[in-house]
């Protein structure tokens, strides 16, 4: 998968025909299990090609290039994906799902293949007891000398010890 994004609920997709370039959020229905980058698996549900109808927020781009009404305007779009390319092949997921990428494209109905794409994935990074760990103090306290890393690591490694 070398450097690209898995996509996760919340990402935002994007039509190549939306007159006003709008976004809308995907929401991931097609599966309950499978998380990325969420340490409380709770939020970043993986979306995979199984996402299909209408699995956006607004289920709407705006007015869609593709449907003009005669009168020099254009009707509402009703995005409804088809079908997905692009996505990770190698890995299927217990919904019998692709993982899609942030290169991965749907295709609507009106639009036509690939019309729908991956604007944002959904991701972000949390910070985790882990990294605090693994941070380097000499950088950390040049970062932020406010806080003495030394001790911060010191007392992460102390619960972790009376937790076992």
């Amino acid at each position: 998968m070398s450097e690209k994004h898995i996509v996760v609920q919340g990402a935002s997709l994007k039509c190549k025909f939306s007159v006003e370039p709008k976004t809308d959020i995907l929401k991931v229905k097609s599966q309950d299990k499978h998380y990325a980058n969420d340490k409380d698996a709770e939020k970043k549900l993986i979306a995979t090609d199984k996402e299909i109808g209408q699995t956006l927020e607004k289920n709407t781009f705006g007015k869609c290039k593709m449907q003009p009404n005669g009168s020099g305007d254009y009707l509402p779009c009703q995005a409804t994906i088809t079908k997905w390319s692009a996505f990770y092949e190698k890995v299927t997921l217990s919904n019998q799902g692709k993982i899609l990428l942030e290169d991965s494209k749907g295709t609507c109905p009106i639009g036509g293949p690939d019309c729908i794409e991956v604007d944002k994935h959904g991701q972000k990074a949390e910070a985790s007891k882990q990294n605090a760990k693994k941070a380097k103090p000499q950088v950390n306290n040049q970062l932020n000398p406010l806080v003495n890393t030394s001790k911060f690591q010191e007392s992460l490694e102390e619960s972790d010890s009376i937790c076992k």
